[in-house]
C-alpha cells in the first residue's frame, strides 16, 4: 500500500488537516474527542437516533453547486470526508456569539427539555433551511424524521420550526382548511369544543412568536474557497489511509477500484457505510481492508433515456428520491407508476440521515430482506449493471440475484455499476407495500413489490411479478403463484385462486429470524389482497372490469398519512394583581434551552479529559444461570493499551451489601442469574482498546437449573421475592356471591426500555490525597450513588463528592444502577490512582441496566346489569428480575392505584413480585402506577363490553363522586377535580358526536375501523416510604446581588432547576436573570432523596422557598430602614453588617406511610387528577394504526411553569403511547436481551404522535399540600398512552364485531401491529393459522439467534 494520504476537511470554517487519519475513527469520535467540539451526541452509535446528526456540504461537480445535508456522525469514517465541509451545532450559533433563529426558536418553543437530542433536532432543521428557507410542513416532518426524541412528544419542536413556513406553505390546518379562512391554530379551536364565554382568563399562548429573529443568510458559514477550487481541479490521484487495524483505500478511477476488487475480493466497498459501519463498530465485525468507492464519477452518474432512469450504484437514496419525484412531477402518470412506488417506499425507509448517507447499490447489495427497495425494484424488472476487469454484464434484478441472507450472486471481484429502473408501461399496474413497528424509520416485516401486465383492452393478465422481502431470509417470488394467474382474468376467482397458491408458495417457516411467522403470512396474502383491489379499481376506471368493488372496502387502499401533530394547549392565566415581575405561574423557557439548543450544555460525557484519564469497559455474564468456575483475563492484560482488570478482589470495601434482606453484588463472584450481570471489568487508555479487550476475557461456566423467565413460569416454579401485599376493602368473597355477573380474565402489560437518550455513565477522579474522589455523574439520586461508593471503597461518604450538572434523560432508570456502575468504575480509578470513565453502549445500557416491569393482572369482578362493579378480586403479578431491586415498592405502588377513580366497594388486591432469570427490572416513570391503573381500566371495559353499555358510561357509573371520599387503603381525598377534568375532556374532545362519527365509519369501511376510549387518572404523588419526602436547599448571595441556589434535586428535563429559580425569584424579589443553578452536588446538600415520584419539584420548591425567606427575613430590617435603595445596595449593607447572606432551606414533608399489616395508611401527600380521550384507525389487513386525536385535562393546582407542565404531559403521554403500542422487548429462549438498540427496539418517532394533541390545565384548581397550590406531573400522564391501547381494542371489536366474532378477546399490551391484525380475524388469518401460538406476553421470546439465520418466535400467553 503506498503511503499514507494527507486527509484535508473543514470543521465549522476550520481547515483539518490529519496526516495518519484512521480509517476506523468515525467523525463522531472526531469531534467530540479530537475537536472538542461535543454539541453532537453520542445516542446509539447506530444511526438510529440523530443525536448525532451534523451538516455535511460538498461541492457537486454534475450540479457546479455546492450541497448541504445531514450525516449521522456516529457511523460517518472521517476517510470518507475528503473535500467536504462539516458544520455542527457549535459552527450554527453561540450565546457567545449570537443565537441562530433555528437554536432560538426550539428553546423559546419549549422544544428542549432534557436537551441531549435538541443539537441533532436543530442540524436537521438548519440543513433544511440552508437548501430551503422558506420550508413546508411536510419538508419539516420529513427533515426530522430520522431525529428521536423521549422528552418532548415532538409537538414543542415542531411548533418552533413551523414558524420558518411562509403562511402559505405551512401547511398547519391539517383539517381541511375550515375556519372560516384562517387556520384553526389562529381561530383557538383546533376542531375542539370550548367554553370561551366563561374563559377569559384562559390562554393558549405558551411563547410569543413576533420577537423572534429573522432568519440571515448571512450568519451561514460559507462553504470554503479552498475546499471548491480542490474540488474543482477534479485530482485523479488515490487516497490511501493507514490505521493501527484497518487500512483504507478511496480510488477516484473506475479502473482502478475493479483492480482493488480483483486483488482484495473479500474487501468491502464503503460510500455511506450504512451497512458495512454498523458491524464493523456495534457487532465487531473486522475487515483489514476497506475500500471507499464514493469518489468515482461513474458510480455517481445520473441518466435519463428513453426506456427510464439509470442510476449509479454509488448515489444516495435522497438522490434516487429526487430524481423520481423530478419524474413524477414532470411526466404523465401512466409512466410513473412505478416511480410513485419507489418515492413511496423511501419515504418510509430511514430516516433523511441515513437517506443521504446510504446508497442505492449498498441497500441492494447488503441483501437484507427487511430491506424494502429489493422487492419494489425486483417487481419493476429493474436490471444491474455490474463490471469488473473481465468486463461488464446486465443482471436482472430478481429472487436469483439473493443467494441467501447476505449474499449475491455477484463474482467476489464484480462491482455494481448502476441500475436501470424502467417507465411503467400504459397496461401495468404497480403497487409497493410494507409493514413495520413503526410506520416510518424502521426496518419492515414484511415488504412486497407487485407489478401485473394486464392484455390492453381486456382484464386478462399476461404477466405477474410479486416480491417479498421478510417471509425467508432472502427476497422471495412465489413463482407458481406468478405462473398459475397468467392467462386468467382479474376477477375474484382469481383473487381466491392466488390466496391459495400464496398459501403454498410462500412457505414462511416457524423458525423464521424475528418470529411472527403466521403474521408475516397473514401480512404476503392480505397485500395480495390490496393489490387485487388497487387493480380492479383502476381497471374499472379504465372500463374494462366488471368486479364490483364494494365501497367499504376502498378504505384499504388508502395509506395511512404521517401529519406533523399541531394542537392546543390552553392554561390559567396568573391573577391580574400579581406583579409582572413575579414570574411564578407564567410559561417561562427552561433555564438551560439556549445552551442545550446550541450544544453549549454539558453532560457527564461532555467534561473534558481529566490527565492520565482511562477507560473502562464491563464484562457481563452470557449466561443466565451458572455458576462461575474461571475468570481468565490473560489474554486481555496482552491488548494494547490494557492498564488493568478489575473484578470482585479488587474491591477494597464492600461488593456485597444487603438491600431489604436480599443480596445484591458490584461484581458477580459465584453465581450469575442472568445474561448482562457484571463479572468483571478492563481498564485501557482508549474507549476501543477497553472495548475490544474485554472481548477478550474468558469467563468459564458451569450451568445451573432452574432457568425460567416468565411471570408463568416463575408461578410454576413458586419463585417469588418478600414481601407479598394485601389490600382489601369491604367483603369480596361475600359480595362476588350476590353480584348478577362473575366476570374471571387476565391482562397482561409487557415490560419498556427508558431509552433515555444520554446512556448511563460517569467519571470517576480520584484527588491524590486522603482518599477523596470527584465523581461527576448522570444519576438521579446523587446521595445513594455517594453511599454505594463509600460502601465500596470503604471509606467514609464526606470523601466522597457527587456532581450532576443534568442528566440527558432519567425516567427512574437512573437511581439504582448507576450507584453501581459508579460503584465499580471508582473501584478502578482507587486501583490505578487515576481518573477513570465509563460511558455504557446503548446496547449494554440496554442489556444492564432492564426497565420498566412486565405486570400480569389476574381478576375475578362482579357486576350488574347497568355496569356497577360490586366487587373485584386482583392479583398482581411482577416480573422483578434475578434481584430485588425497587420491584417490592413498584409493587407497593400497582397494588395502591388498582382503585384508580372508582368507588368499588368491596375490593382486594394482592401483589406479588416474581423472580426470573433475567436483568432485575427497576424504577421507570409511574412506578407501577401505569401497571396497576391498566388492570382497573381493563376491568372497567370488560364489563362495559359484556354489559353492552358504552365504556364511558361504566366509567362514571362507578366513579368516585362524593365530597370526601376514601381510597381502598382508607386514605381520604375530594375527588372534585377528577370529576371536573372528566367531563372537561369529554366536552372538549366533543366525544358523544365523534363516537356516533365513529360508527357511521366503522359501518361504511370494512378494513378500516376506528375506536375511541377516555380513562379518568388518580394518581397518588410523593413517596409512600415517609422518610423519603424531604428537600434541602441551599441559597447564598453574593455581594454584587447575584443569587446562588443549589437544592438536591437533580436536573433532567424536567425543569426543576427553571422552577426552582421562579420560587427564589419570587420570594427574594429579584429577576430570574440573577439566580443561577451550578449543578447539584452532595458536597453542598447532603442526603438528598432522589428525584423520582413526581415529587421533585414539590420537595426543593418548599427547601429553596424556606432558605430564600429566612434571607429576607435577615435583609427585611435594612430593606425597611433604606426602601429607596437597590437591591444589589441592601445585600452590601448586609455583609458590612455581618449578616449572614447564606442559608440551609429544608422541607420536612408529611409523615406518609402505610401499615400493611392493616391495609390502611396515608400513602401520598395528595392526588394529582386527570382525564385522557384518544381516537384511532386501524387497518385490519396490516395490522398498522394511527393515532388521530387526542385530549388531555390534566388539573395540576396551581401550574408554576404552564410550559413546562404542558411539556411533561406531553412527554409523558408520547412516553406512554409507546408503552401501549410499539415497544416491545425480545429475549432468545437464553434470556438474552435482542432488543438493543434502536434498529430493534422502536420508541415513538414523529409519525407516532397523534396528529391533533390537545392538552388543557384544569382553571380554578388549587391544591393547599404543595408549593404555591402546584401539583406534580412528572408520571401520571404515561398512564394516559392506555387510551390508545383500549381506542385499538375498541376498533378490533367493531371488526370482529362486523365478521360475526365475539367482541371479548384477549389483547395483551403492547397493542402491536401482529397483536392488532391477528386480533382482526378473517378469511386470510384462518389461512394461516397453526404456523404458531399467538401470545398475551408482552416479552417475545426468539430461539438462540448465533447468526442472521431465522429463529422461532415462541410465545406463551395466548391472545
Amino acid at each position: 500500500m503506498s503511503s499514507p494520504s494527507e486527509l484535508i476537511f473543514f470543521v465549522n470554517g476550520k481547515k483539518v488537516v490529519q496526516k495518519n487519519a484512521d480509517p476506523e475513527e468515525v467523525l463522531l469520535g472526531f469531534l467530540r474527542r479530537k475537536a472538542g467540539l461535543t454539541g453532537t451526541k453520542y445516542g446509539c452509535g447506530g444511526g438510529g437516533c440523530g443525536a448525532c446528526t451534523v451538516m455535511v456540504s460538498r461541492y457537486n461537480h454534475s450540479q457546479e453547486k455546492v450541497v448541504h445535508f445531514t450525516v449521522n456522525a456516529c457511523l460517518q469514517p472521517i476517510v470518507t470526508l475528503h473535500g467536504a465541509a462539516v458544520v455542527t451545532v457549535e459552527g450554527v450559533g453561540s450565546t457567545k456569539t449570537k443565537l441562530h433563529p433555528v437554536q432560538e426558536r426550539i428553546a423559546k418553543a419549549h422544544g428542549s427539555q432534557c436537551g441531549f437530542c435538541t443539537p441533532g433536532m436543530v442540524m436537521s432543521m438548519y440543513t433544511l433551511l440552508r437548501n430551503k428557507p422558506q420550508p413546508n410542513m411536510e419538508d419539516i416532518r420529513e427533515a426530522l424524521g430520522g431525529n428521536l426524541c423521549r422528552c418532548t412528544g415532538y409537538r414543542p419542536i415542531i411548533d418552533g420550526f413551523k414558524t420558518f413556513c411562509g403562511s402559505e406553505t405551512s401547511g398547519c390546518c391539517q383539517n381541511g382548511g375550515g375556519g372560516g379562512g384562517k387556520c384553526c391554530m389562529e381561530n383557538g379551536t383546533n376542531g375542539s369544543k370550548t367554553n370561551s364565554s366563561e374563559e377569559s382568563d384562559i390562554s393558549q399562548e405558551l411563547f410569543p412568536v413576533d420577537d423572534f429573529l429573522p432568519l440571515d443568510p448571512s450568519q451561514d458559514l460559507i462553504f470554503p474557497p479552498e475546499l471548491m477550487i480542490m474540488e474543482k481541479k477534479l485530482s485523479r490521484d488515490a487516497l490511501y489511509f493507514q490505521g493501527q487495524r484497518v487500512n483504507c483505500v478511496a480510488p477516484s478511477e473506475l479502473s482502478h477500484l475493479l483492480e482493488l476488487k480483483a486483488e482484495h475480493p473479500s474487501a468491502p466497498l464503503i460510500v455511506g457505510n450504512t451497512s458495512i459501519g454498523p458491524k464493523m463498530l456495534l457487532k465487531g465485525v473486522h475487515h483489514p481492508l476497506v475500500v471507499y468507492a464514493g469518489r468515482i464519477p461513474e458510480l455517481r452518474a445520473v441518466t435519463w433515456g428513453k426506456n427510464g432512469l439509470t442510476i449509479g450504484a454509488a448515489c444516495s437514496l435522497s438522490t434516487l428520491k429526487e430524481e423520481v419525484e423530478k419524474a413524477v412531477v414532470k411526466m404523465e402518470e401512466e409512466r410513473t407508476r412505478g416511480y410513485r412506488v419507489i418515492l413511496q417506499t423511501l419515504q418510509c425507509l430511514a430516516g433523511k440521515q441515513i437517506r443521504n448517507m446510504a446508497t442505492i447499490g449498498g441497500n441492494l447489495l447488503s441483501a437484507n430482506p427487511k430491506y424494502d427497495l429489493s422487492s419494489a425494484l425486483a417487481a419493476l424488472d429493474c436490471s444491474l449493471h455490474v463490471i469488473s476487469a473481465d468486463g461488464m454484464r446486465s443482471v436482472p434484478l430478481n429472487e436469483k440475484l439473493f443467494t441467501d441472507f447476505g449474499k449475491t450472486a455477484l463474482r467476489p471481484n464484480e462491482v455494481l455499476l448502476s441500475i436501470d429502473i424502467p417507465f411503467s408501461k400504459p397496461w401495468e399496474f404497480v403497487a409497493g407495500y410494507r409493514q413495520a413497528q413503526r410506520r416510518e424509520f424502521a426496518f419492515s416485516f414484511v415488504n412486497a413489490g407487485m407489478k401485473v401486465a394486464i392484455r390492453e383492452g381486456t382484464n386478462i393478465v399476461e404477466s405477474l411479478n410479486i416480491y417479498y422481502g421478510g417471509v425467508g431470509s432472502t427476497l422471495v417470488k412465489p413463482r407458481l403463484t406468478c405462473q398459475q394467474l397468467i392467462g386468467r382474468s382479474w376477477v375474484e376467482d382469481l383473487l381466491t385462486e392466488a390466496c391459495r397458491l400464496l398459501k403454498e408458495d410462500v412457505d414462511v417457516s416457524p423458525s423464521i429470524h424475528g418470529g411472527r411467522a403466521e403474521y408475516r403470512k397473514s401480512l404476503a396474502i392480505s397485500f395480495f389482497f390490496k393489490f387485487y383491489m388497487q387493480v380492479v379499481l383502476e381497471m374499472t376506471e379504465r372500463g374494462v372490469s366488471d368486479t364490483d368493488l364494494p365501497l367499504e372496502y376502498l378504505s384499504a387502499l388508502k395509506p395511512f398519512k404521517n401529519e406533523v401533530p399541531q394542537g392546543q394547549q390552553s392554561y390559567q392565566l396568573v391573577s391580574v394583581a400579581q406583579p409582572s415581575s413575579d414570574p411564578v405561574g407564567r410559561p417561562s423557557m427552561h433555564q438551560s434551552a439556549f445552551q442545550q439548543a446550541t450544544g453549549e450544555a454539558k453532560y457527564y460525557d461532555d467534561l473534558p479529559p481529566v490527565e492520565g484519564e482511562l477507560f473502562i469497559f464491563m464484562v457481563t455474564s452470557t449466561r443466565a444461570h451458572a455458576k462461575i468456575i474461571n475468570i481468565d483475563p490473560s489474554e486481555a492484560l496482552k491488548m494494547p493499551g490494557v492498564v488493568t482488570f478489575v473484578s470482585a478482589g479488587d474491591v477494597p470495601g464492600a461488593n456485597r451489601r444487603l438491600w431489604f434482606n436480599n443480596p445484591e453484588e458490584l461484581f458477580i463472584e459465584e453465581e450469575v442469574l442472568c445474561v448482562g450481570q457484571i463479572i468483571c471489568a478492563v481498564v485501557a487508555e482508549s474507549r476501543e482498546q477497553a472495548r475490544r479487550a474485554a472481548q477478550k476475557v474468558q469467563v468459564t461456566y458451569q450451568d445451573l437449573q432452574p432457568v425460567f423467565f416468565t411471570i408463568e413460569d416463575a408461578i410454576k416454579h413458586k419463585s417469588y421475592f418478600e414481601p407479598k401485599r394485601k389490600v382489601e376493602r369491604g367483603d369480596v368473597d361475600e359480595a362476588l356471591k350476590t353480584a348478577e355477573h362473575i366476570l374471571e380474565d387476565e391482562i397482561y402489560m409487557g415490560g419498556q426500555e427508558h431509552f433515555y437518550m444520554e446512556t448511563q455513565g460517569l467519571i470517576a477522579v480520584p484527588k491524590g490525597e486522603n482518599e477523596e474522589m470527584d465523581l461527576f455523574v448522570s444519576t438521579q439520586h446523587a446521595a445513594f450513588t455517594q453511599e454505594l461508593v463509600g460502601m465500596a471503597l470503604g471509606i467514609d461518604s464526606n470523601k466522597i463528592t457527587c456532581h450532576v450538572k443534568r442528566l440527558g434523560g432519567g425516567f427512574g432508570g437512573k437511581v439504582m444502577k448507576i450507584a453501581a456502575l459508579s460503584a465499580i468504575t471508582a473501584v478502578a480509578a482507587h486501583k490505578t490512582g487515576r481518573a477513570v470513565r465509563c460511558c455504557l453502549e446503548r446496547g449494554d445500557d440496554m442489556l444492564i441496566t432492564s426497565g420498566r416491569h412486565p405486570f400480569l393482572g389476574k381478576y375475578k369482578v362482579g357486576y350488574n346489569n347497568d355496569g356497577t362493579i360490586v366487587a373485584a378480586d386482583v392479583i398482581y403479578y411482577s416480573n422483578g428480575g434475578c434481584t430485588l431491586d425497587e420491584s417490592a415498592f413498584i409493587m407497593d405502588k400497582a397494588v395502591l392505584h388498582m382503585d384508580n377513580g372508582y368507588k368499588i366497594p368491596n375490593l382486594r388486591g394482592r401483589g406479588v413480585v416474581c423472580k426470573t432469570y433475567l436483568p432485575s427490572y427497576t424504577a421507570f416513570r409511574g412506578f407501577g402506577g401505569p401497571q396497576g391503573l391498566t388492570v382497573i381500566e381493563s376491568v372497567l371495559h370488560e364489563v362495559a363490553v359484556r354489559c353492552g353499555l358504552p365504556p364511558e358510561k361504566v366509567r362514571e357509573i362507578n366513579m368516585y363522586r362524593e365530597e370526601q371520599c376514601y381510597t381502598h387503603y382508607k386514605q381520604p381525598f375530594c375527588p372534585t377535580d377528577m370529576v371536573r377534568c372528566w367531563d372537561e375532556c369529554l366536552e372538549r374532545a366533543n366525544y358523544q358526536d365523534r363516537l356516533q362519527a365513529i360508527q357511521v365509519f366503522n359501518s361504511s369501511n370494512r378494513w378500516k375501523k376506528r375506536g375511541i376510549a377516555a380513562v379518568p387518572q388518580k394518581f397518588g404523588v410523593g413517596f409512600s416510604k415517609g422518610f423519603y419526602n424531604q428537600g434541602a436547599a441551599l441559597v447564598n448571595i453574593f455581594k454584587d446581588g447575584s443569587v446562588l441556589v443549589t437544592h438536591g434535586g437533580t436536573e433532567m428535563g424536567q425543569g426543576i432547576n427553571t422552577k426552582a429559580i421562579q420560587i427564589a425569584s419570587r420570594v427574594l424579589k429579584v429577576p430570574m436573570s440573577s439566580i443561577f443553578i451550578k449543578e447539584t452536588c452532595t458536597g453542598n446538600v447532603p442526603n438528598a432523596a432522589p428525584s423520582a415520584a413526581s415529587f421533585g419539584t414539590d420537595a426543593v420548591g418548599m427547601a429553596v422557598k424556606d432558605a430564600c425567606e429566612k434571607l429576607m427575613r435577615r435583609l427585611q430590617p435594612l430593606m425597611e430602614k433604606n426602601p429607596q435603595n437597590t437591591w444589589k445596595q441592601w445585600v452590601s449593607d448586609a455583609f458590612f453588617q455581618k449578616i449572614s447572606l447564606s442559608a440551609t432551606g429544608f422541607f420536612m414533608g408529611p409523615p406518609t406511610d402505610v401499615d400493611w399489616e392493616k391495609g390502611e395508611g396515608q400513602a401520598y401527600y395528595y392526588f394529582t387528577f386527570g382525564a385522557c380521550c384518544s381516537e384511532v384507525e386501524i387497518d385490519c389487513l396490516t395490522g398498522d394504526h394511527k393515532n388521530i386525536r387526542t385530549d388531555i385535562v390534566m388539573d395540576v393546582g396551581r401550574s408554576i411553569n404552564p410550559a413546562l407542565d404542558i411539556g411533561q404531559v406531553e412527554g409523558g403521554f408520547v412516553q406512554g403511547v409507546g408503552l401501549y403500542t410499539i415497544e416491545e422487548l425480545q429475549f432468545s429462549p437464553d434470556g438474552v436481551l435482542m432488543t438493543r438498540g434502536p434498529s430493534q427496539y422502536k420508541v415513538p418517532a414523529l409519525c407516532d404522535v397523534p396528529a391533533q394533541l390537545n392538552v388543557h390545565l384544569l382553571a380554578d384548581a388549587e391544591n393547599p399540600y404543595a408549593i404555591y397550590l402546584s401539583k406534580g406531573i412528572g408520571e401520571p400522564p404515561v398512564f394516559f398512552g392506555s387510551t390508545i391501547f383500549f381506542a385499538i381494542k375498541a376498533a378490533i371489536a367493531a371488526a370482529r364485531k362486523e365478521r360475526g366474532l365475539g367482541d371479548t378477546f384477549p389483547l395483551s399490551s403492547p397493542a402491536t401491529a401482529e397483536k392488532i391484525r391477528m386480533a382482526c380475524q378473517d378469511q386470510f388469518t384462518k389461512m394461516v393459522r397453526g404456523l404458531q401460538a399467538m401470545s398475551n406476553t408482552g416479552s417475545v421470546f426468539l430461539n438462540k439467534v448465533t447468526s442472521e439465520k431465522p429463529c422461532l418466535a415462541v410465545k406463551v400467553h395466548p391472545c
